[in-house]
């Protein structure tokens, strides 16, 4: 219960850095673009606070999701897109269940359904980004918000365009990743022969022909990401007006808030900005109840 007070601390440190640093009078504008599903339930305790506590708080969701709505405190603005809930439910559902429960590395078979659904997940993401990013009168109201930083999770890169789009400093809030963004972003070290990658199954202690498989997954990876947000780059470079991708945008990130439990997860190295946070929905600790001591008259008993 400790160390998830002190991962919610670490979290709310992060962000409001940049925050309340404008004076104890003055709250700031923090500008919210979530993902969907376990992502939007993960950050959305979070959100909320941050809007109890006086700051500004703009979350932009699209009309059709599979559980984002309006929270408390928070202002809400929605962007029609071209999807349904019933369609997300049937595509998403089905290929992210196999994404974060399948061991990838097992068979060619397994592989090859992993890279269809990259294409799949690739699709969701061109068609969010283009819904919200040409949306003329909505970024206009964005930028006319001047807001002071962008919290958002990089499993949607929409958030990742945006926040270099309005230039402002973008906090990440990440959970599960289908590729190794965070790693290439930040160019962290991950020794393949001691860090068994996502997905794969392996322990920290590794047999050889387990540490050739993690190697070459590592040699894959790079490829996923680009297959999986190979329509989004197209989309950033033409938003920003220059040749560019997301694993660029992403290198600029201020902070990654890493929903990861440091004692669950094998040691690994980890960047100066990036901050594990694997408590943050940890619940709220109840004090102990009373306990009464019955004197036994014996002074040697402790």
């Amino acid at each position: 219960m400790a160390a998830a007070q002190i991962s919610v601390r670490s979290a709310f440190t992060g962000l409001l850095i940049s925050l309340l640093c404008l004076g104890s009078a003055q709250g700031g504008k923090l500008l919210v673009i979530p993902a969907d599903g376990s992502h939007w339930t993960g950050m959305k305790p979070l959100v909320e606070e941050l809007g109890r506590r006086g700051n500004q708080v703009v979350v932009v969701i699209p009309e059709a999701s599979l559980s984002m709505g309006p929270s408390e405190h928070t202002t809400t603005l929605t962007f029609p897109v071209p999807y349904t809930k019933d369609s997300m439910t049937k595509d998403l559902i089905k290929n992210l269940d196999f994404l974060m429960t399948i061991d990838v590395s097992s068979t060619v078979a397994r592989l090859k359904t992993y890279w269809t659904s990259m294409a799949m997940l690739s699709n969701y993401t061109m068609i969010t980004c283009e819904s919200l990013l040409y949306n003329k009168e909505l970024m206009q109201t964005l930028r006319d918000y001047d807001f002071d930083a962008l919290l958002t999770d990089p499993f949607w890169p929409v958030g990742i365009i945006t926040g270099a789009y309005l230039d402002i400093p973008s906090i990440y809030m990440q959970a599960f990743l289908p590729c190794p963004l965070d790693i290439i972003a930040t160019r962290c070290p991950s020794p393949v022969s001691y860090v068994p990658l996502r997905q794969t199954h392996y322990s920290n202690r590794m047999s050889l022909w387990e540490r050739t498989v993690n190697l070459l997954r590592s040699l894959l990876e790079p490829a996923a990401c680009s297959r999986l947000y190979i329509y989004a780059d197209k989309v950033a470079s033409d938003i920003l007006q220059r040749e560019t991708s997301i694993v660029e945008l992403a290198s600029n990130a201020a902070l990654w808030l890493m929903r990861f439990d440091f004692s669950f997860e094998f040691p690994m190295p980890l960047m100066p900005n990036m901050i594990m946070i694997g408590g943050i929905k940890a619940g709220k600790p109840k004090p102990l109840p009373q306990v009464s001591w019955i004197w036994s008259g014996d002074a040697n008993v402790d």
